[in-house]
């Protein structure tokens, strides 16, 4: 099937269409029907019509948006009716919730006129934290916002004249740096005089672009100001006349600067384009087909030439998903009364810097594994770049309460905080351990140094004050790499080629001499191998944490910090854990990585060691530890070994946490279950530490609750050692080395 029979299937798969309402609080018993709705209901609604503020405290009203339309501009369709665009809208609301949690009622109104189509939207005020018009057509769409930006007290944003504005203003602060011009003096023609030109062309100004310098032409060419004193034109286009003689789109872009494309496809020609400023900007927004495809755009000329579309199959996209969800995220959250300029400026100014910034792996597999990285190519992030939250929103929230659009004030720093948990409770459980890691940095030995991923780690590492990096490796090797990247840090690097590490071999020496190895073999370990390097670092004290395991399989790359550093002096216990997250729960793992089939007391000190390692990410430890059977419902050598386990975690006077067992998985984690069945359990709540019989079970438990169970893991981190190392997975993320260097950290905190 092709891309329309597929789109069909899409919407009309059961249940038909895109959204669904859901709800937020227990409906399990008659008690909680009684709380949502009569009598329990009466109370809020006391409370708000008492305190009409009082409705964001007790309602939905704050995180929800109404998307508004009557179908008279529907994408490339044009005036299709209020029906027919209410896929787009329904699809405008998942964008909302995707991008930015934020809750939306479509409403597509059978409206032509401006009067009742704004006395019907401004009606539904009480309803709604914000409104965002979508697809009215020009110039109506523009007293249409204006009225209702008067007569609501809550924003109203027109997506379609400000998204692309908002987007394009980012890339083209961006490609102005990038070719080294002025804002102020760029020379810049529009090709298309609609909604969004119009309002593009506004807000460039608002960025500091001059008024004179910019040329608008519609289907019958440039508009001049005979044009508009002769009535060709309407009001919206009369402010961007131009003071000159007339002509085509050829000539407005003869020694141009900036073209900026939002009319029709195919319309710009390669000789127009050499006909440009040098290094020239081309923004070809028409979808599906640009004004100039982006092949001949760059083949046009030997200069740099920036070229921005409305396609995702090319580079440097304008797509309004970067703006709109972000925008009113930061609004809301503020109980912001509109969004000005100075918010949308704070916007454009948000996105430009952070496609400025290393671009998380992710994002970069999402996009097929090019490089993305700050340039001609890379001007504007990308949409699926998670980060957009939480620079946008801050930034929004921020311009707000400076201009005095906001009715609330909020912390700046705590927001960011909640807004990246909005991304999941992975992110809201590590910020706890950065944060901690950030109070007291620690010196991390990076064993893999002259890795790319690791480079960049450390960069983030080294920039958010989490930990200090000390690459191991090649030191030209770095410095290239890190300069490829165009990383502007300057990494402490301990290369084994340019530094004496015979102390270090010495060290590694008396402590294996017993085990087998000589003294050569021991300087020559430490010259070519950076685990046993980094091992030794940290036994030393030169160093307080070692990652490694990038690019070793497990069992190697433990192999030298366990012959090095072993294992803490109170026990002989090293267990790997992973901390998987859900929506609203967090469980620990254990043992996944390390022990294959642990006695009792092997059990006992993994169960130690996970509590206390549960505790660094603020999380009370409920321990439970697993078998096949419930409290001696089977009795052999298998079920009594976590039985006894047990036993000896209750005769410990240290340990401090409730621990339970053996029991069945889902015992464990159903508070029916435990608490219904099982009344005389230890534990009052169902358990987030859970500790496996053997590794086998726990591989396998920990990797389905992955894949099958949505959850999202983090680890393995390293639990027992004598001093904090933590070994990565093959082909761990950026992301997953910063986070495991917080852990590191905290351990070397401790």
């Amino acid at each position: 099937m092709g891309l329309d029979d597929d789109a069909r299937e899409y919407h009309r798969q059961e249940p038909p269409g895109k959204i669904e309402i859901s709800t937020t609080k227990p409906t399990n018993t008659q008690r909680d029907l009684s709380l949502a709705y009569s009598p329990g209901v009466a109370a809020p609604c006391r409370d708000i019509a008492a305190d009409p503020e009082s409705v964001f405290e007790y309602t939905a009203k704050g995180n929800m948006v109404a998307v508004v339309s009557n179908g008279s501009a529907v994408l490339g369709l044009g005036d299709i009716g209020a029906a027919a665009s209410k896929p787009v809208m329904e699809g405008k609301g998942v964008l909302f919730k995707r991008f930015a949690d934020i809750d939306v009622f479509d409403i597509e109104l059978d409206i032509e006129e401006v009067d009742p189509f704004c006395t019907a939207v401004s009606a539904m005020e009480p309803t709604f934290g914000g409104i965002n018009l979508e697809d009215i057509k020009a110039p109506e769409c523009f007293e249409i916002e204006e009225r209702l930006r008067e007569e609501m007290d809550v924003p109203v944003f027109h997506d379609d004249q400000h998204g692309t504005a908002i987007i394009s203003g980012a890339a083209l602060l961006n490609a102005t740096d990038i070719v080294d011009k002025d804002l102020s003096e760029l020379d810049i023609v529009f090709s298309g005089a609609g909604a969004s030109a119009i309002a593009s062309a506004r807000f460039y100004v608002s960025l500091g672009a001059k008024r004179e310098n910019i040329t608008m032409c519609d289907s019958s060419g440039i508009i001049t100001e005979e044009r508009a004193e002769a009535g060709d034109v309407n009001e919206y286009k009369r402010e961007f006349a131009s003071d000159v003689d007339g002509g085509d789109l050829s000539d407005a872009m003869e020694g141009a600067d900036a073209f900026v494309g939002l009319s029709v496809g195919g319309i710009v020609s390669q000789e127009m384009v050499r006909s440009m400023a040098s290094d020239p900007i081309l923004f070809a927004m028409a979808n599906p087909d640009p004004e100039i495809t982006y092949e001949d755009a760059k083949s046009a000329r030997d200069d740099t030439v920036i070229m921005a579309t409305g396609r995702s199959d090319y580079p440097n996209m304008v797509n309004n998903v970067l703006g709109f969800p972000f925008l009113f995220r930061g609004a809301l959250d503020v109980r912001a009364t509109e969004i000005n300029e100075e918010m949308k400026r704070a916007a454009a100014t948000a996105l430009a810097e952070l496609a400025r910034k290393d671009v998380p792996d992710a994002v970069v597999k999402a996009y097929g594994d090019d490089p993305l990285q700050f340039g001609p190519d890379y001007v504007i992030p990308k949409p699926l770049d998670p980060r957009v939250l939480f620079e946008v929103a801050p930034a929004v929230a921020r311009a707000a309460m400076e201009s005095g659009s906001a009715r609330t004030e909020i912390d700046l720093e705590q927001y960011r905080e909640r807004l990246e948990a909005r991304l999941g409770k992975s992110r809201e459980m590590m910020r706890v351990v950065l944060n901690k890691a950030k109070s007291d940095p620690k010196r991390i030995a990076l064993a893999e140094g002259t890795d790319e991923k690791m480079i960049r780690a450390a960069y983030q590492l080294s920039e958010q004050g989490i930990a200090e990096p000390v690459l191991l490796g090649d030191a030209d090797e770095i410095a290239r790499t890190a300069a490829d990247l165009g990383l502007s840090f300057r990494p402490e690097i301990v290369d084994p080629d340019e530094r004496d590490v015979t102390a270090y071999g010495d060290r590694l020496y008396e402590l294996r001499k017993r085990k087998g190895i000589t003294r050569r073999e021991a300087n020559e370990l430490v010259e070519r191998d950076t685990n046993y390097l980094g091992s030794v670092m940290v036994k030393a004290g030169d160093a307080d944490a070692l990652l490694t395991g990038l690019t070793h399989h497990y069992p190697s790359a433990l192999r030298p910090p366990l012959q090095v550093i072993g294992s803490a002096a109170d026990t002989d216990t090293v267990a790997g854990v992973y901390m998987l997250t859900f929506k609203n729960r967090v469980v620990f793992c254990a043992d996944t990585t390390v022990n294959q089939d642990p006695d009792r007391e092997t059990l006992a000190e993994i169960t130690r060691h996970t509590a206390d390692l549960a505790r660094r990410f603020n999380v009370e430890p409920r321990a439970a530890v697993l078998s096949y059977s419930n409290f001696g419902s089977v009795d052999n050598e298998g079920t009594r070994k976590p039985r006894e386990a047990v036993d000896l975690l209750h005769e410990d006077p240290e340990v401090d946490f409730p621990v339970d067992g053996e029991m069945q998985a889902d015992t464990a984690v159903v508070d029916e279950i435990l608490n219904g069945t099982y009344e005389f359990s230890e534990l009052d709540e169902a358990a987030n530490v859970l500790v496996f019989p053997n590794l086998e079970a726990g591989n396998i438990g920990y990797k389905l609750l992955q894949r099958l169970g949505g959850a999202e893991a983090i680890g393995p981190m390293l639990v027992g050692m004598d001093e904090p190392v933590h070994v990565l997975q093959r082909g761990d993320e950026v992301k997953d080395i910063v986070n495991l260097a917080g852990v590191a950290v905290v351990d070397a905190q401790e």
